[in-house]
């Protein structure tokens, strides 16, 4: 697969958050108390968790950031990483809103996780901010749509603004490739469906898949794998122009307009050593894009993101566990692959 050789890079928009991970005993009821065993601060929101994600990796291409912050410590810190991890900021602006920030409250012995958002300078974030003449990357990889209040309003002419800012990364010669919050609401079809015709990679988990089609994809609990193609078949018909990436925490399943087809199964990772889920789509994607970026087969990128995606169960943070992606590949070999099939 072969993207524009005279581009090189990603470019990353859309929320910039601090997360305040804490590993909880038990998730409570209403008016219950619950025991916080250990708390961290660490990036949130996919563009600053896949750029850190790539960077952690040793990606060998230019990695830009575009978003709001504010005028705070928490913006200094996000600055301050995006330095550390040689990532452009010259379109990550300064806002008077404080800068976004989740807590995120995770359980010691499932993994899975709550957050209690704050919307913050995200909310700020308009069309107005990205420029697309100013970069040479390869790939614009927005999230998270539904999360954006100024790029989740409607526009006469794209459906939402968000479908505009894509458009717009098109014509400047970038692929576009997007991210969805796993929101509890009925806007899916309404905010998620208009950018779809101009979004080249199109990422989401069961969840956001169920929600933007219609089509069931778990039951009692579990994920109806057989019904991952009817879905990915639901979401390029509205338009996606190239690949469908459905994940899950068993597989992950990627359909390409032509029809080309591949599911690849997770990681056994052992139950023991995961330490949070939070992040995990966010690496997935981060694994893919970047076999995407260097022309790898997709079979091969699945195999990335998996890989990536397990390697960021090891800590409770968004990026703490990512390695080199030597070191991440490892683990599909040390510990194999879940055994999937439709």
């Amino acid at each position: 697969m072969k993207l524009r050789a005279e581009r090189a890079g990603i470019i990353a928009g859309g929320n910039w958050i601090i997360d305040h991970v804490k590993t909880v005993d038990v998730y409570p009821g209403q008016d219950a108390l619950a025991n916080i065993l250990h708390q961290g601060v660490s990036n949130g929101g996919a563009p600053y968790t896949v750029l850190v994600d790539l960077a952690r990796l040793k990606a060998p291409f230019p990695l830009e950031a575009i978003g709001l912050v504010g005028r705070d410590s928490d913006g200094d810190l996000i600055l301050a990483d995006c330095a550390r991890h040689q990532i452009r900021t010259d379109q990550l602006k300064r806002s008077p809103a404080p800068t976004s920030y989740t807590d995120v409250m995770t359980v010691r012995s499932s993994g899975r996780r709550t957050f209690f958002h704050q919307r913050g300078a995200n909310a700020l974030l308009d069309d107005r901010h990205f420029d697309f003449t100013r970069t040479r990357a390869r790939i614009f990889h927005l999230g998270y749509l539904l999360l954006l209040d100024r790029l989740d309003r409607p526009c006469r002419q794209h459906g939402t603004v968000a479908a505009r800012v894509l458009d717009r990364a098109q014509k400047h010669g970038l692929k576009t490739s997007i991210d969805v919050v796993s929101e509890d609401s009925d806007r899916f079809r309404r905010l998620v469906l208009p950018a779809l015709p101009y979004t080249d990679f199109c990422f989401v988990n069961e969840f956001e898949a169920e929600r933007s089609t219609g089509i069931q994809l778990r039951r009692g609990g579990k994920v109806i794998l057989k019904w991952l193609p009817e879905a990915a078949r639901g979401l390029i018909k509205a338009g996606v122009r190239e690949w469908v990436l459905v994940h899950c925490p068993e597989a992950v399943y990627a359909l390409h307009r032509s029809g080309e087809a591949h599911l690849q199964g997770s990681v056994v990772w052992p139950l023991e050593q995961i330490k949070g889920t939070v992040g995990a789509g966010d690496a997935l994607a981060a694994g893919v894009l970047h076999g995407l970026h260097e022309g790898v087969s997709m079979a091969h990128a699945l195999r990335q993101g998996v890989c990536v995606a397990a390697s960021s169960l090891s800590h409770a943070s968004s990026s703490g566990g990512i390695k080199s992606l030597r070191a991440c590949l490892s683990l599909g070999t040390r510990y194999g692959y879940r055994t999937v099939n439709l």
